[in-house]
């Protein structure tokens, strides 16, 4: 039996998979936190290096897919797609908080599931934007992303296709309407509160 050339040819595999599979794993990760950190330095109002950042994390991306290329097993395992994820919400993020045009999935070379998470996911970093900008007063500019928002939701909802492929999307879709319809009714009543205060200012100035 030639049982010794079979264990040699399966372990010569599996070692190359798992190799694979621990430097992506790792560039994965540091993707990751280079991410979060990015969107970080955006609620900073530190353009200049979010975009450091993400370019340094799109590397990371592309390190990893190169490593994992010859095992498609490992490169869909999932760590990947989550990754790339992380990364489309950074990068929506940044277009929207600092007013840019929106980026494609092929300008962030993510596939299509990844995008569109990415994006449901980054509807909670506008809310969180934009509740700063209602504090300091800016009511203008959050009824812009306002606007945004719902029309990310609307494109959303009408990616009907099986979560297998959308990689979980009805969840972040269903989550982005309640951040929505949240972020709209503490909007509103700003808005109206701001309406108001106006309103007995102009008559304390009548008056005097």
């Amino acid at each position: 039996m030639n049982l010794d050339s079979i264990r040699s040819s399966l372990r010569s595999n599996l070692d190359a998979k798992y190799d694979s599979r621990e430097q992506g794993l790792a560039q994965c990760r540091k993707a990751i936190r280079l991410s979060a950190n990015s969107i970080r330095a955006i609620h900073r109002g530190d353009g200049q290096e979010a975009e450091r950042l993400l370019s340094e994390g799109r590397l990371l991306l592309d390190e990893a897919a190169a490593v994992m290329a010859d095992h498609p097993d490992i490169l869909y395992a999932g760590f990947y797609h989550d990754a790339s994820k992380e990364h489309a919400e950074a990068r929506l993020t940044h277009a929207l908080v600092f007013d840019r045009q929106l980026p494609t999935p092929e300008d962030v070379r993510v596939e299509a599931a990844a995008y569109l998470n990415g994006m449901g996911e980054a509807i909670g970093e506008i809310r969180r934007h934009l509740l700063d900008l209602m504090r300091r007063g800016d009511l203008e500019r959050s009824e812009q992303l306002m606007d945004a928002m719902d029309e990310i939701y609307y494109l959303l909802i009408t990616m009907d296709y099986p979560d297998a492929m959308t990689g979980g999307l009805r969840r972040t879709t269903d989550v982005a309407r309640s951040i929505i319809e949240r972020t709209r009714g503490d909007l509103s009543t700003t808005i109206i509160q701001h309406g108001l205060k106006t309103a007995l200012e102009e008559m304390r100035h009548d008056r005097a």
